[in-house]
């Protein structure tokens, strides 16, 4: 693509973004959640495959969905309020409209369905950006209006995604599906906490971006979508092997590793807040996704594929892609545990 083109997107994407990061009114806030979905959808569309295409109409009529209900929802609330701030979501009709649209727009269980199809359809760079940047907006939103949304739908939503997020991505043998799935799961993390420490939410999405960039950007360098091919990656890079195998235990939420922080402190928050059982069930929830991810690794590390080719020698060939982002995301996605004391001084 024109690197000129590209220039326009993402300046369209940031501007998409920071138009909704900064409203406090639903038309501005609609204004930048179209602007984020049409500057995506050329970068989703860039390959002229038909899994591409059809990835890129599913995520349009999804999104186009979502914009059409937040802004039935913000007239809705209007029309009988007589304001457009987002702060004022006294109907229970619009506010729940809101909250549905919104779980639509980043995935939440149960509109999730369309999320690991269009994933699988993009490649990893494009998918980076959809599981990361375009998570930004609607939950800036989200937490926006939290407060007016009733508690028992925020916790159901979360429940059910990191549920959902846990039980789909068992049977997948396509590491984009595996991926979209872990994303289904951190969101249901993060909205099950909100409506009681609202800072904790933000240290899982950090976490989370920090894990999933580290992720793609590994499989974009191993030049690997499937589990079968993770065989080989071993004899072409063991150190990224290695890194990459931890990656995703931390994605898991393993401990000792980055991922176990936001877990840990939500779980204590949930527990303090009297909620055992939900706790409970969103422990057993992670066990689902970290049997998932021990798959990977062991499909990385432990096996060697019988399928190797003996006049070609791809293990040998050096790497053109700039490694530097990848060492930083990895390093964060491992490291950051022992600064808990810190965070937990900042969040409290």
């Amino acid at each position: 693509m024109n690197p000129f083109v590209l220039l326009i997107l993402f300046s369209s994407l940031g501007l998409g973004t920071s138009l909704t990061f900064a409203s406090s009114h639903w038309l501005l806030a609609w204004m930048g959640l179209e602007i984020n979905t049409l500057a995506i959808i050329p970068l989703m569309a860039q390959h002229h495959h038909p899994r591409a295409v059809e990835a890129t109409t599913k995520y349009f009529l999804a999104q186009a969905t979502a914009a059409a209900m937040i802004l039935f929802a913000g007239t809705t609330n209007a029309w009988i309020t007589g304001t457009w701030e987002m702060a004022d979501m006294s109907n229970p009709l619009a506010s729940t409209m809101v909250i549905i649209a919104l779980a639509l727009k980043i995935g939440l269980a149960p509109m999730h369905l369309w999320m690991p199809e269009v994933l699988q359809g993009l490649d990893l760079t494009t998918g980076l950006i959809l599981s990361t940047w375009q998570k930004l907006a609607p939950l800036a939103l989200i937490m926006q209006t939290a407060q007016s949304i009733s508690p028992a739908l925020l916790t159901t939503l979360g429940l059910l995604s990191t549920l959902v997020g846990g039980w789909g991505g068992l049977n997948q043998t396509q590491l984009r599906k595996i991926l979209a799935y872990s994303s289904i799961a951190h969101m249901g993390w993060m909205i099950i906490i909100l409506q009681y420490a609202p800072q904790l939410t933000l240290l899982a999405l950090l976490t989370y971006i920090f894990m999933t960039s580290a992720a793609f950007l590994t499989l974009k360098t191993l030049t690997t979508t499937k589990i079968n091919t993770l065989a080989t990656a071993w004899s072409k890079n063991p150190a990224l092997s290695a890194t990459a195998a931890l990656v995703l235990l931390s994605l898991a939420g393993l401990p000792a590793l980055t991922g176990f922080m936001p877990k840990w402190l939500i779980l204590q928050e949930l527990t303090k807040q009297d909620l055992p059982t939900i706790a409970t069930v969103m422990a057993l929830a992670a066990l689902l996704g970290l049997y998932f991810c021990l798959r990977l690794c062991y499909s990385m590390t432990l096996t060697i594929s019988p399928n190797m080719n003996n006049p070609t020698t791809p293990w040998r060939t050096s790497t053109t892609q700039t490694s530097f982002s990848l060492a930083l995301l990895t390093t964060a996605a491992l490291t950051l545990l022992p600064v808990t004391p810190a965070v937990l001084v900042l969040t409290t």
